[in-house]
């Protein structure tokens, strides 16, 4: 059996720090538990006290585990460093394209509001109209939203309050696919 060596309180700390203070392996963080540092290759076995082989564990896992090997190594901190970076780009990635689907949906919106009210976009249109708008667009195609508009426009040319009720109508029947054709 080798030769249990002290880790020192610096080494220690450094582990706990890499690991964010939380156990490896069930995750439970102080006050809930003490925390103690774990040989991955227990000391018994030949592990040493290289911080590869060292790993945060809270006290019941450490008493849990003894001795036992590890079928699974918790990932090295450049591997979780790596997997944390990649995750943040994908992120990002993932929220650039939400972002220019808004602007698409916001563009689209005003194009709809422009059937009902031509200059509108310079002139001002009701916020939360325009916000509908784009809620249709969501949920039909951008053909469709427009093709209600003109609908809704031909039956009531000289209302534009009326033409927009009559046209989230149209939406709301293709939404809950009663559309028949007879808008």
């Amino acid at each position: 059996m080798a030769a249990r060596k002290a880790i020192s309180k610096k080494a220690r700390f450094e582990v706990f720090k890499r690991d964010s203070f939380t156990c490896q392996y069930c995750g439970s963080t102080p006050p809930a538990v003490v925390l103690e540092v774990d040989h991955i290759l227990a000391v018994a076995s030949g592990g040493e006290n290289d911080s590869d082989n060292l790993v945060t564990s809270c006290f019941n896992c450490n008493r849990g585990k003894s001795a036992t090997p590890l079928t699974s190594v918790p990932e090295s901190l450049a591997a979780r460093a790596a997997r944390v970076e990649e995750a943040e780009s994908q992120l990002k990635a993932y929220y650039k394209i939400l972002q220019s689907k808004k602007d698409r949906l916001y563009e689209e919106a005003w194009d709809i509001a422009e059937i009902l009210s031509p200059g509108c976009s310079e002139k001002g249109f009701n916020t939360a109209n325009r916000m509908s708008i784009e809620r249709f667009l969501q949920r039909l195609d951008y053909y469709e939203v427009g093709e209600a508009m003109d609908i809704a426009i031909c039956k009531y040319p000289s209302n534009q309050h009326r033409a927009f009720k009559y046209f989230c109508g149209i939406c709301w029947r293709k939404i809950k696919g009663t559309d028949n054709g007879q808008s």
